[in-house]
């Protein structure tokens, strides 16, 4: 399983957590539990010793609930998923949506471990979790949970490789604006995924994408760029534009002041009318010409790759 969706289909970098994991996890839980759970048990029974019999049983049942299943949700609940085998494993309990989990998440998975875990030893829990897809025990199938992994190495984080020099800035005139969502995570799949599969296969999977993104561009590739040179290209292009949009400053309307005419089809400016490009305002009655704005230079629109 490589992450987990959600009802809305959005993927989600959560990776969730196998048996061996959690089987660790859970002993030092019940590790640290029993420890307590032992202890508390010893000081209450030399505290009660002058109780009769019935007392001192209730005491017992109290103290099990209390310390084997109700210490459990209460340090889920007040961590927001995070014991502690979970914390030393890197694991965390979350909703099925990702989101962190309640009280009653936890209130459900307690009382289901008491079952499943402390009275079967852990088998029931063991045979769900084994028979499950993404590793769930009875308690994470009511409550609407998942164990996830927090800590995951770094090699395989998604990484969108750079397109080839010779192409960088290529696509500049490409319209982009049809290209739905899907098929750009596709390429991205592809992309970063494009070294590990088989060089036949990547192949066949690059020349279709690239199809599809003729199809919604209207232009095709230049002659002589393989498929996944183009895709590339096309992402590196688009992630510009991204990036253009979301760091570039965006320059401020000019407003009239209220007070004499604004700036005027022949490049007239009014009394009160702001300075345009550092020059200073001209005085009623005056005027000046606006200075011509700098024509950039057409760019280079073949393709050429390298020999």
């Amino acid at each position: 399983m490589s992450g987990v969706v959600t009802g809305d289909a959005v993927v989600l970098g959560l990776q969730p957590a196998r048996l061996p994991s959690r089987a660790l996890a859970l002993f030092l839980d019940l590790l640290v539990v029993w420890t307590v759970f032992v202890l508390v048990s010893v000081g209450l029974t030399m505290a009660t010793a002058s109780l009769d019999e019935a007392a001192r049983m209730a005491m017992s049942i109290a103290t099990f609930l209390l310390v084997l299943a109700g210490a459990p949700i209460a340090v889920e609940t007040l961590s927001h998923g995070r014991s502690l085998g979970k914390m030393a494993c890197g694991l965390r309990v979350v909703r099925d949506d990702g989101g962190p989990i309640r009280f009653r998440h936890a209130l459900v998975r307690g009382a289901m471990g008491v079952v499943e875990i402390l009275l079967t030893f852990g088998v029931v829990a063991c045979i769900a979790s084994l028979v499950s897809a993404r590793g769930r025990r009875l308690g994470d199938v009511f409550a609407g949970t998942l164990v996830v992994r927090e800590r995951v190495p770094a090699a395989r984080s998604a990484f969108v490789p750079p397109p080839p020099p010779w192409l960088v800035g290529r696509f500049t005139e490409l319209d982009l604006s049809a290209v739905p969502d899907g098929l750009w995570l596709e390429i991205r799949q592809y992309l970063t995924r494009a070294r590990q599969l088989d060089p036949e296969v990547g192949r066949r999977i690059a020349e279709r994408l690239a199809d599809e993104l003729v199809a919604r561009t209207g232009t095709p590739p230049p002659a002589g760029v393989p498929a996944d040179a183009y895709l590339a290209g096309v992402v590196g292009e688009r992630q510009a534009r991204d990036a253009r949009r979301a760091f570039s400053p965006v320059a401020p309307a000019a407003t009239d002041m209220g007070m004499g005419t604004g700036m005027g089809v022949g490049g007239a400016v009014g009394p009160f009318s702001p300075s345009v490009g550092g020059s200073p305002v001209v005085p009623a009655g005056g005027a000046a010409s606006s200075p011509a704005p700098a024509v950039e230079p057409p760019r280079s629109t073949g393709f050429a790759p390298p020999a």
